[in-house]
This record gives structure tokens, sequence and C-alpha cells, in this order.
């Protein structure tokens, strides 16, 4: 039976407090500063380019994206009311209450599309997410994503903990594996960069509410841990790493 995506929007009106508790304290942002942002926007310079922030959530991801390139132009999207309405107040700009796995009419053209930890909550119809963006994006433009990585070592672990934890809505999100993801995609992108990240600060410090992590304890593992994670980074191997950075350019054939 398919799965009703207003159940998603109800899901993230419920946990929008705690979420933004808990993902976006001064912990976790300097955890997305050094390993969600730095290789996000590594060589690119974004400076009065257009660009739409996907499930953007209250904004935080655009706020960083200003301070390295205070020229561009945000628009957010998502499909929280209460997310959409802190993004305005946050940011600045306007934001857009959309569902991304119904085919959006006229949502512009932009220069670049940012979309962090967002389309793993499309999965009940990836090809439309993934149209839309396409959609979106002028010919030569790029595709932002960081996303979790299904070929993970714990995949198992996590998919158990998406059934068994409330705050996350197992029906309508898993990990993806970036092949997959591409080759759905088809000829209408083509893959710029890919790194595969994360260890235990991952988790710990970014994911703090997975664990309910009490903030004072996370206050003090995270100096610790934001070292251990640069030395976990260095390991080659994708399957250790529980998401994946990439960067895809929009053809101009398709």
């Amino acid at each position: 039976m398919p799965v009703d995506s207003t159940q998603q929007k109800q899901h993230y009106q419920n946990i929008h407090a705690v979420y933004e508790d808990h993902y976006y304290d001064a912990q976790s942002m300097a955890f997305r500063e050094r390993f969600y942002y730095d290789p996000l926007f590594d060589g690119v310079d974004l400076n009065d380019c257009a660009i739409a922030d996907l499930a953007c959530g209250s904004g935080h991801n655009s706020l960083a994206l200003l301070r390295r390139f205070p020229r561009a132009a945000l628009t957010g999207f998502d499909i929280s009311t209460a997310a959409c309405e802190d993004y305005q107040r946050n940011v600045g700009r306007p934001c857009f209450e959309v569902d991304l796995t119904r085919p959006l009419v006229n949502p512009g053209i932009f220069d670049a599309v940012m979309v962090v930890g967002g389309l793993h909550h499309c999965v009940t119809d990836l090809p439309t997410a993934l149209s839309n963006i396409a959609m979106m994006l002028k010919p030569g433009g790029r595709l932002l994503m960081l996303e979790p990585n299904r070929a993970f070592v714990l995949e198992l672990a996590r998919r158990l903990w998406y059934h068994l934890d409330k705050y996350f809505d197992a029906a309508t999100e898993r990990a993806l594996i970036h092949s997959e993801l591409l080759a759905l995609a088809g000829p209408r992108f083509v893959l710029e960069k890919l790194t595969y990240y994360g260890g235990p600060g991952y988790f710990l410090i970014s994911q703090s509410l997975l664990f309910r992590i009490p903030k004072p304890v996370k206050r003090a593992i995270s100096p610790t841990l934001m070292v251990v994670e640069r030395a976990f980074n260095r390991l080659p191997s994708h399957w250790l790493h529980p998401y994946f950075v990439a960067r895809w350019v929009r053809s101009s054939s398709t």
C-alpha cells in the first residue's frame, strides 16, 4: 500500500522542536562546520548564485552557506510548516512548503541545489524527487548533497533503530547507496565528487538525539570526539563510514 506523505509531514511537525534542540546546538554545529560543510563546499564558489536549500529545516545549513558565500541568494523548501516559518525568520529569505515526492509546479530555476540529509526522506518516490531537482537546476548547475550511507557496516542496526525509535518514520526514510541513487537519476546528472565520512563523533555529537545524550555530557565528550573523528575519516573503506558527501552537475544534454 502506498505511504501517504502527509504521515511524514505530521511526524516532522511533531518532532521539530526537539530535533532543533539536539541537531543544531553549539557542539553539533561545530561538527557540521568541520565534517559536513567543509567537504560539501570545498572547491566551489557560490557567491552571486541562486541556491535552493531542499529539506531546509530552520535554515542552519543556509546560514552556514551564507557565512562562506555572503552574496548567495537562498530559497528554502521544506515539508514542515513550522520549519518554513523558522527558516524565513532565521535566514530572512522565502521558504516554500513542498513535498519533494510529488511533482512540483514552477519551483524556480537555480544555479545550485543543496540537500543535507533530505533525499533519504524521499524514498517513497525518489524518481520524482530527482526529477524535481533536475527541473530546478540550470544546465551545468550543481547538486550538493549529504546523505546516510546504506553500505555502512552497521546498516542493519541503523535500520532496526529506524523501526524502534519514535524520532524516525521508518516507512518514509532509509539510508541510500550512492551508486544506485546516481543510476536512478540517469543521464541528467554526472558525478563531480564523492567522499565518505563519519565515525564515533557522527553518532555521539551530530546524532546525539539517537542516544538521548544529555547536553552536559555532550559538551564534555565533544572535544575528544572531534579529534577522533578527524583520524577516523582518513580510513579509506566506504563501508566504515555512515554518510557520504557528493556533488553532481546537471547535464546540458537532457
